[in-house]
């Protein structure tokens, strides 16, 4: 990557990151207020048929409280996976036009999430002080899992960006993939309650830990290190594979696109 030339065009990154929180909330009646809706609205749903039905309720924290806190960075990487995989498509007549780093497109697309991350984080200790839930001091582990988080999903984010541009029926597939990979990773259940012979592939899972770490963040729950240490080793791994497949096809996409 040529740092200086991104440091160069640090201004037209904010301007991407505006415009991309701008469009998703343009003419929209609730508009940040869907970054509170969608994981609540799950949280809701979900702690109905699992909490109850199911008879996961027994982890510790309220049962609401364990599904948002992992509600929070799923729907984050979520979103960022498929609108970040469509970015490039949706910035085609700027990228035929005129000349800047490609990479900023899909990043700018995952940053611009970060404020819906945020507001869900407030509705988060909104729920805490409901339920009288106390902060602990592994609550400073919380910006790991951030960042985390991001690596994660803008590494994703990058290969498939980059490969939408090659193929078209990328867009079909990432929402399927993304449905798949909820159930594959602990939110509405703790990794505790995964059978021994099965977790160690849901470790391979790079997002398990990191709503792992969420929870143990928040709530002050256990956590398996082992599974959070896995997480971020991939997280690295896949940011940088990202990175490197985009950087690859980065010369194509004027003529492709």
């Amino acid at each position: 990557m040529n740092l200086r030339e991104l440091w160069a065009y640090r201004e037209l990154l904010g301007f991407l990151v505006w415009r991309d929180v701008k469009i998703r909330y343009k003419q929209t009646l609730l508009g940040g207020l869907w970054a509170v809706l969608q994981p609540l609205i799950a949280m809701l749903i979900f702690g109905l048929l699992f909490g109850r039905v199911a008879g996961i309720g027994n982890v510790g924290a309220p049962y609401p409280l364990f599904t948002f806190a992992g509600l929070v960075p799923w729907t984050f990487f979520a979103n960022a996976v498929g609108l970040s995989s469509n970015s490039l498509i949706g910035s085609e007549q700027m990228i035929r036009k005129i000349y800047f780093p490609r990479i900023m497109v899909p990043l700018a697309m995952i940053a611009a999430l970060g404020l819906d991350m945020l507001i869900s984080l407030l509705m988060m200790a909104a729920l805490m002080l409901y339920y009288q839930w106390p902060v602990t001091i592994a609550v400073l582990w919380l910006p790991i899992f951030l960042f985390g988080s991001w690596l994660v999903a803008s590494g994703l984010g990058l290969f498939l960006s980059a490969l939408n541009v090659q193929y078209r029926d990328v867009k079909y597939a990432v929402p399927f993939f993304t449905q798949m990979l909820f159930f594959v990773t602990p939110v509405l259940y703790p990794i505790s309650r995964v059978p021994p012979k099965l977790q160690f592939l849901v470790s391979l899972n790079p997002m398990a830990g990191m709503v792992e770490g969420f929870r143990c963040a928040l709530l002050g729950s256990r956590v398996s290190w082992v599974v959070v240490s896995s997480s971020a080793a991939e997280g690295v791994l896949l940011f940088l594979a990202g990175l490197f497949f985009f950087r690859r096809l980065e010369r194509s996409f004027a003529d492709v696109i």
